[in-house]
């Protein structure tokens, strides 16, 4: 089944950037997404079963890295082909 995931990340400190990027970057790096980002939020498109546990564990690693971060998100489900 496939989803869209829009998130916007707000890290909690001055370098807002930086976290930002790394977390966007991270993204793109599973092959199996198509992540399309724009000034407001990043929205990750695939299959279920690659979407969640990718975000799971990008969504830790962003928290573990940044002393405090807010992540907003929306969830739309299933798409159609």
């Amino acid at each position: 089944m496939d989803i869209g995931v829009e998130i916007s990340l707000y890290p909690l400190h001055q370098q807002y950037i930086a976290p930002i990027q790394d977390f966007i970057d991270r993204l793109n790096a599973e092959p199996r997404l198509r992540v399309v980002t724009n000034s407001m939020s990043t929205q990750v498109f695939g299959d279920y079963e690659v979407v969640m546990p990718t975000l799971v564990r990008e969504l830790r690693a962003t928290f573990e890295s940044n002393d405090k971060a807010v992540f907003v998100m929306k969830v739309l489900g299933p798409l159609s082909a």
